[in-house]
């Protein structure tokens, strides 16, 4: 088998070899979406950038079913491969690709029959904006099957330590994605759907890319007729490491639901600048995210070799860099927020709240980038509930006190972005309670 093994050496050099790449796809991915929305913002106007905006966590309900079972055949074939045992990573990749593929056909009817009813009751999405608000998801949803088979094979690679590939995919993927949102958007005039259709197209091509690199550079993963082929016990591992984690994104996708209706009920220039605001956000968690996902590698692999004691030092390296990198993205978000904001072709009103926003969260993320990266430990040692149950309460805590003081003289309207404090307070506190008492190493060997 080719790939990269983590289960010697230095973990911070490991880690950050891993991690940079995955960073780099995750800005790629991050900016074709602001330019998306700028475009969309710029050359269709207020109200689509806020029926664009207010799909946003009601998708994620979908693509964290993609996410969520993908990274737990990852995490099986990571240890698989820790072990050196190429049968069973072929057999799982296997099972792994046919069941996403299935997931994304199935979500894909599921997100389309459900739309209607779920933006205009779940989210309450304002009325002027819900018939372009249905387009573009309806649309959007058409390519899911595409999102849910880029994800498995991404998943795939990175557990195999090759966490580089995703950035070439993601670099065709993003400059095709504005080249057709400057055709379809800017130059044809198809607003929404435009941009929906240039989502779709970027997506379906970073999936094929995906299949042809796996395919050519990795011999183990050139599957024969009778090689390509589904086992249920495999399937049942891969939902066992995976729902938790599809579960926990779930969660997160419900709650900011429940945010985004509470955005909402604050009217159009609100959401926009939520919007703006939800976007510079994914830029701060670069670093926290592509840390979780690197120490769920690096775990599984180690627990695979039987290395447990070296997944400890592994952590404590990669919070520190997930810290200290965070700190620095915060402090250039904060000083250029209103520059960052203008960009989007907001109101007046709605570019003040979008600073606001903005400054706000660069404050609070800071706090996240000291224990999510702790997951990626949970979910390589199979112990991903406990992400799942940090997520829980950390998400309700939020949705509670934004309903709770969203009316009341001491936030008001800025609690929907204040929230957060006390969110990822109540999640630092349940994370390193359970990280320290060493029960994520209950079945491990250790």
């Amino acid at each position: 088998m080719t790939g990269v093994s983590m289960t010697s050496g230095a973990p911070w050099k490991h880690a950050l070899r891993f991690a940079l790449p995955v960073m780099a796809g995750s800005l790629l991915q991050q900016l074709y979406n602001t330019v998306d929305t700028i475009i969309v913002g710029n050359f269709s106007g207020e109200a689509s950038l806020s029926a664009v905006g207010t799909t946003g966590s009601f998708t994620f309900l979908f693509l964290a079913i993609a996410l969520g079972f993908s990274a737990g055949n990852g995490v099986a074939v990571s240890q698989h491969y820790g072990a050196g045992d190429e049968r069973q990573v072929r057999a799982t990749a296997s099972t792994g690709i046919i069941l996403l593929l299935a997931l994304g056909v199935f979500v894909t009817a599921a997100g389309i029959a459900v739309s209607r009813p779920a933006y205009t009751h779940l989210v309450a999405v304002p009325d002027e904006i819900l018939s372009e608000t249905l387009l573009y998801f309806r649309i959007f949803a058409l390519g899911l099957v595409f999102q849910f088979g880029y994800n498995i094979f991404s998943s795939i690679l990175r557990a195999v330590g090759d966490s580089a590939a995703t950035l070439y995919f993601l670099l065709v993927a993003s400059v095709l994605n504005v080249a057709l949102d400057l055709l379809f958007v800017a130059a044809l005039g198809m607003g929404v759907a435009g941009a929906a259709i240039a989502t779709d197209i970027a997506q379906a091509v970073s999936f094929v890319a995906a299949w042809i690199y796996m395919w050519r550079k990795y011999p183990v993963f050139r599957f024969r007729s009778g090689d390509f082929s589904f086992s249920l016990p495999i399937a049942k591992r891969t939902v066992i490491l995976g729902f938790p984690i599809s579960l926990q994104l779930v969660i997160v996708s419900f709650g900011l639901t429940f945010i985004q209706r509470a955005v909402n009920g604050f009217g159009r220039a609100m959401t926009a600048a939520f919007t703006v605001g939800q976007r510079m956000e994914m830029y701060m968690n670069l670093p926290c995210n592509a840390f979780q996902t690197t120490l769920a590698t690096y775990t599984g692999q180690n627990v695979g070799a039987g290395k447990v004691e070296r997944v400890r030092l592994g952590a404590r390296q990669t919070v520190a860099m997930s810290l200290l990198m965070t700190m620095c993205i915060s402090a250039l978000v904060w000083a250029f927020a209103p520059r960052i904001v203008s960009l989007f072709g907001l109101g007046s009103e709605a570019a003040d709240w979008g600073t606001s926003c903005v400054r706000t969260i660069a404050l609070i993320n800071i706090v996240l980038a000291t224990y999510i990266p702790l997951f990626g430990v949970f979910q390589g040692t199979g112990h991903g509930i406990a992400a799942t149950l940090v997520a829980t309460f950390a998400l309700t805590t939020r949705v509670i006190v934004t309903y709770a003081l969203k009316d009341g003289a001491a936030f008001g309207h800025t609690i929907v972005w204040w929230n957060g404090l006390f969110g990822f307070g109540m999640g630092f506190c349940i994370t390193w309670g359970y990280y320290l008492s060493g029960r994520w190493r209950r079945g491990t060997g250790a």
